[in-house]
């Protein structure tokens, strides 16, 4: 059972100074002005990409946002590496938001790239002074919190930077729950869930219990060694939790959200569509307490960097 994991979730306030309007889903709208930002200002060599740049290895940029495979032997063949960074974006549905307002967005750092908040942090505050969104509207940036967990399950938002100011310390490490499990247990998915096989998401009528279960195991697994050096579980150990997972049952209530985006980077429009709604786990589900619990902060499936796969543990 996972008792810590090397992550850090934080919340940024903007209060925007001219209309901004982000799309029905914001996640890829904040990304792409994030690492554009983000490049600006990590970048020494001024080239217009990261081919072939000596500096990539030791580059936070490179780190953040385009990390390099590893070269350790174990995880040398791994076909995409997985970024160390979720951002969760304002609720599904197209907005305007006018001068005064605030908008509010979630970003977590997972692992070494936590050294790296007061970069993120100036990406943000240059990316939002810049322009987002259609019309280029503009925002300050209020503040940035800490968000922490009580053992009852509860939020808390502790302040930690302030314009001007310095970071405060925090903690780098999230404690996980380790209660009583419950032997049921119901996920809300709140942004589309895009579980692949052979290169396409999965519809409601073949997402399966183990299908979910084994995509957080890989997904926490790959974040921690790749980024933290933390290896979570040995070969034995991740078969036996393949063996559980073949033993869970479920039951859900789930619907397609079709949801197309334009991808500037690679000049096309890309159907990004996936599951909302509903997911009942039902069994032993002790081997996976913690991970379900981790897994409502990483996220699940395709594209959770920019927030999809976000879900919910409805208690029951």
């Amino acid at each position: 059972m996972i008792t810590s994991y090397p992550l850090a979730r934080y919340r940024f306030d903007f209060e925007i100074t001219r209309l901004l309007r982000l799309p029905d889903y914001a996640g890829s709208t904040l990304r792409g002005v994030f690492g554009r930002a983000l490049r600006q200002l990590a970048c020494v060599t001024r080239a217009k990409n990261c081919q072939g740049c000596p500096l990539r290895r030791t580059c936070p940029y490179s780190a953040i946002f385009e990390p390099l495979k590893p070269e350790t032997t174990s995880l040398r063949n791994i076909s995409t590496v997985p970024v160390p960074y979720v951002i969760e974006p304002p609720t599904w549905g197209t907005r305007d938001y006018a001068p005064g307002e605030m908008l509010s967005f979630g970003f977590t750092l997972i692992g070494y790239v936590q050294q790296h908040l007061p970069l993120c942090i100036m990406a943000w505050q240059r990316a939002f002074a810049r322009g987002v969104g259609t019309g280029d509207g503009t925002a300050e940036l209020l503040g940035v919190n800490s968000v922490e967990e009580e053992n009852d399950g509860q939020e808390i938002l502790r302040s930690i930077y302030l314009p001007g100011q310095h970071l405060l310390d925090h903690p780098q490490h999230t404690q996980l729950p380790t209660g009583t499990p419950s032997e049921r247990i119901t996920l809300q998915f709140d942004t589309p869930l895009r579980l692949q096989q052979d290169g396409h998401a999965l519809p409601p009528s073949k997402l399966t219990a183990r299908t979910l279960l084994m995509a957080l195991v890989r997904r926490a697994s790959l974040l921690a060694e790749i980024h933290g050096g933390k290896r979570l579980y040995s070969t034995e150990e991740f078969s036996e939790l393949a063996e559980h997972a073949q033993q869970i049952t479920s039951h859900h209530h789930l619907t397609w959200r079709d949801w197309t985006r334009h991808s500037s980077r690679q000049r096309r429009t890309m159907q990004l569509g996936g599951c909302i709604g509903k997911w009942q786990l039902s069994g032993n589900l002790t081997p996976f307490q913690s991970l379900l619990r981790l897994g409502s902060w990483l996220h699940v499936g395709k594209e959770a960097s920019f927030g999809l796969g976000k879900y919910r543990i409805i208690e029951e």
